[in-house]
């Protein structure tokens, strides 16, 4: 299975979780600089077209990314405390035309801080589009995600794949 993961605003994917990650395939993780370059979701569909991508992972502004990112390669998605109601810097989003549904389960934080669980629950009953929304809100989890917590919902994300 490839897999790829998306990391937050000024981040990257950490050694414990890249590991979690590869007990389930191979991981691709790009060092994304959301910043500078506004178009990086279309950046990413251009990088990744060709590579069979099975699922889709991320967190925060990775989040954001995955989900158009996903929609775009008709793959399931694993978003945590995706930044999809708002973010600090702007981002281009792709006009994705997408007639087929996929499975989109989201982890968010209760004592999130940094991205209002509320604002993406907003966000999310206002989209149009026919995804299969599998919505986690976690009373313990605040924006950072501990290997923990990943590990758990890593999976169940895979679980449920491997159930469909």
């Amino acid at each position: 299975m490839n897999i790829l993961y998306l990391h937050g605003l000024d981040s990257s994917l950490n050694a414990e979780k890249r590991a979690i990650l590869e007990k389930y395939g191979t991981v691709y993780s790009p060092q994304i600089d959301y910043r500078n370059d506004e178009s990086s979701i279309e950046s990413l569909i251009n990088l990744y077209k060709d590579k069979d991508i099975d699922s889709v992972i991320g967190s925060s502004m990775g989040g954001f990314a995955a989900y158009y990112v996903a929609d775009k390669f008709q793959r399931p998605a694993l978003l945590f405390n995706p930044a999809l109601a708002y973010r600090s810097v702007h981002q281009e989003v792709p006009d994705i035309k997408n007639p087929l549904s996929n499975l989109k389960h989201l982890v968010l934080g209760a004592k999130d801080e940094v991205i209002d669980p509320k604002s993406t629950l907003e966000f999310l009953s206002n989209s149009i589009g026919i995804d299969n929304y599998n919505i986690k809100i976690r009373q313990d989890l605040q924006h950072r995600i501990p290997e923990e917590i990943f590990e758990v919902e890593v999976k169940a994300f895979f679980r449920k794949l491997l159930l469909k």
